[in-house]
């Protein structure tokens, strides 16, 4: 039997992914086992960028596409920023509908042996915000010192979230609508406002929401004061843009305070230098020919008599053609952006077989995903001077002080010798919960624990207690500056006997503050030299950023943390800066959402393998990642897309029971 080909061109979350199953999944039967990778078969992982996967493999910045680690002074021993995507939400490992989590992240974490290095990402549960020069913590907005928003119904006396339960109990409530993840997905079909609308509404009780932009909703809802307060204290302008309401309903309970997430310590970057190394070690095993070739992108693909052939260029010229090959089956692991890019050379030209991309159909689904570009500033300093402990202690400090009882934390307590059968109840316990929930405060922690195990604790097991469970991350803070979300990453080195280097994200934001950093990425004597089609900053890495960026962090940094009188300068200089414009070629958004109007389901499982869009057709073409799955802008929606098409194409078996469990949406 001839030996086959799988190309896959992007070497992100969905590229990587897909070659690690196709290397280690195993068939559901025998029909299928022509399709494996097998003896003397080649695989091919095609880089647009060159990431720095291994000694062998080194590259111009930390692996995972649109998750970047950065390390100080770029070494891995020191503390380290995420300037893409940065965590996951753990998985309990029940096969229950309710349970929540990201199923497939966990399961490939504790696959490749990394969840030894899985740590709490901790969300304040008391978030500072700096709204309209006024600093305010979410515990304090009340009736007596509201929010400065002229919001109907008292409304700015509520926290900013409270927008989105206004909103959503038109059609969900606690007792009412969809809990499970196949519910949400029946939901973005047929989901319709249930609740008796005021004939004032623009929108009536029965409509559908998947055909409501959200920020039309929004806005008829809440009012012009209601739709901005949501949007500036709610940190993420992607998420009230007008985008599918039905979508947006389930994906905005994801952004309130004390929604837990995990990491990991050696960066979220390591999640892809690992599986990496387990599709070389498992190549190898299997006598699979693995070619990686990175400074290299897909420029066309069309499928001519039977046969996809597709055209590669290199990064020197990535417009032009360097090579035409054939493959037997192509993934396309890549967001919106990208596939435009390999669409358009093809689009005005005549040409023989079946170009995919550029069918009126394919074109239409391939819409369906909005582009959100974003934008994200790290810098590093000498002291945590944003602390209440800061030698120079800001008016309005970061309130990311916390205390968690994780399972590391039992077993260190066991270590120093904490009485075994308190460990027990607290690893057991359910009322009150403690184990993995934030606590605000030592005492609240404190006096949990003491219920938990019915006794009180001593001095010094509270001592104890409180040394191994206090988190001071993460954040975040939420301002309606330019600067958005500042994100508090401390001193999160492995080596902890070097000087401690304390990391923020200094700015984390999205939709038109982008455009706001962009011009200072120049200094104020400079003009532009590269057109921005050909910026291609986010593959090379974090770029250094100039002093004029700097001022203005420092200047809107001092504003949060000091009042808004305070000058710029009482913000230290930092260590160093550096910014991620994911905006910039060839991601074009930092993540996705859906547009309105579109049946997502229906969108989800035929972009997949788009020739499904195409009467007559039947190409090996896939598309995978986050911008077309049921996770938009996480790792998860990148690997669930990824696992869908080797599950239902190439009759490999689902990594796990997905029967609670949908990797994308099925279609009613």
């Amino acid at each position: 039997m001839k030996n086959k080909t799988y190309s896959i061109f992007g070497a992100g979350a969905s590229g990587l992914y897909t070659a690690w199953r196709l290397l280690n999944g195993e068939t559901t039967s025998e029909q299928h086992q022509s399709k494996q990778l097998n003896h003397g078969d080649t695989l091919e992982l095609y880089d647009w960028g060159q990431y720095d996967f291994t000694n062998k493999h080194k590259g111009t910045r930390a692996a995972g596409a649109r998750v970047c680690t950065w390390h100080y002074q770029n070494d891995k021993t020191k503390s380290y920023l995420e300037l893409g995507g940065m965590r996951y939400s753990e998985w309990d490992g029940k096969n229950e509908a309710m349970s929540g989590g990201h199923r497939l992240v966990t399961t490939v974490i504790k696959q490749l042996d990394l969840d030894k290095y899985s740590v709490p990402f901790n969300e304040s549960t008391n978030p500072l915000y700096y709204l309209r020069t006024k600093n305010m913590y979410y515990n304090d907005i009340s009736e007596t010192n509201p929010a400065p928003y002229n919001v109907k119904n008292d409304g700015a006396s509520q926290p900013p979230d409270n927008g989105f339960n206004i909103v959503e109990s038109l059609a969900v409530t606690k007792d009412k609508g969809p809990k499970t993840r196949a519910e949400w997905c029946k939901f973005y079909q047929d989901g319709k406002i249930t609740a008796d609308m005021p004939e004032s509404s623009v929108f009536q009780k029965g409509d559908l929401l998947k055909n409501i932009g959200y920020w039309n909703l929004m806005f008829d809802q809440l009012g012009s004061e209601g739709y901005n307060y949501t949007n500036d204290g709610n940190g993420y302008t992607s998420n009230v843009i007008n985008w599918n309401s039905a979508v947006a309903f389930q994906a905005n309970n994801e952004f309130t305070p004390g929604t837990e997430y995990k990491t990991l310590t050696h960066g979220y970057s390591s999640i892809f230098n690992a599986l990496f190394n387990a599709i070389v070690k498992l190549a190898k095993q299997k006598g699979v020919n693995f070619e990686y070739s990175p400074n290299t992108r897909l420029h066309s693909i069309l499928e001519i008599d039977n046969v996809i052939r597709y055209s590669i260029a290199k990064r020197e010229h990535p417009d032009k053609k360097s090579a035409t090959k054939t493959t037997d089956a192509a993934w396309m692991a890549m967001p919106r952006g990208s596939l435009d890019l390999i669409a358009e050379a093809t689009r005005y030209e005549d040409h023989k077989g079946l170009d995919v991309l550029n069918h009126r159909k394919v074109q239409l689904y391939l819409e369906s995903a909005v582009l959100q570009p974003s934008y994200k500033v790290g810098m590093f300093f000498n002291s945590p001077w944003w602390m209440a402990t800061a030698a120079n202690p800001p008016a309005y400090p970061a309130p990311i002080i916390s205390y968690e009882v994780t399972t590391d934390v039992l077993k260190a307590l066991g270590a120093e010798g904490f009485p075994q059968q308190y460990l027990v109840d607290i690893q057991k316990s359910k009322n009150p919960v403690v184990i993995e929930t934030p606590f605000a405060s030592a005492a609240d922690l404190i006096s949990n624990v003491e219920k938990c195990i019915g006794v009180p604790l001593t001095a010094g097991q509270q001592a104890q207690l409180l040394a191994a469970s206090e988190r001071n991350t993460i954040g975040p803070s939420v301002t309606d500056t330019p600067i958005r979300q500042v994100v508090y990453f401390g001193n999160n080195a492995l080596d902890k006997t070097a000087k401690p280097v304390y990391g923020i994200l200094a700015s984390y934001d999205d939709e038109q503050f982008t455009s706001f950093w962009e011009e200072l990425e120049y200094s104020t004597d400079s003009i532009e030299k590269i057109p921005f089609s050909e910026n291609y900053q986010p593959l090379i890495g974090p770029r250094k950023a100039p002093e004029v960026m700097i001022k203005m962090l420092r200047q809107q940094l001092a504003a949060i943390h000091f009042g808004p009188e305070a000058d710029y300068s009482i913000v230290p200089e930092p260590l160093e800066t550096r910014y991620m414009d994911w905006s910039l070629p060839p991601f074009n958004a930092g993540y996705h959402a859906y547009a309105a109007h579109y049946d997502i389901c229906d969108v989800q499982q035929k972009i997949r393998k788009p020739s499904q869009l195409i009467k007559g057709a039947d190409a090996n073409i896939f598309i995978v990642g986050e911008a077309y799955s049921n996770d938009q802008a996480w790792v998860e929606g990148a690997f669930c897309t990824a696992e869908s098409v080797l599950n239902d194409f190439f009759g490999i078996k689902p990594i796990i029971d997905n029967k609670e469990y949908p990797f994308i949406c099925p279609c009613s």
